[in-house]
């Protein structure tokens, strides 16, 4: 599974990323993010590409699995 590290970064940043993991990686890609605007934004953004997702929350923010 592909990590996509984006904790700390602001918006688009975590996107971008998402959308480059998702073209590169065929399987689950992993999304760590640092506030829950950013997690909507990635979940949303991978559901707009018929994927599905998993949200958990993590001492420093969010873990979204796409898969």
């Amino acid at each position: 599974m592909r990590e996509v590290d984006a904790r700390g970064l602001s918006c688009p940043e975590p996107l971008m990323l998402t959308a480059e993991a998702l073209k590169q990686e065929k399987g689950p890609v992993r999304v760590l993010v640092t506030e829950p605007h950013q997690k909507m934004n990635v979940e949303k953004f991978a559901k707009d590409r018929g994927r599905k997702t998993t949200s958990t929350e993590t001492e420093d923010g969010f873990a979204v699995v796409i898969e």
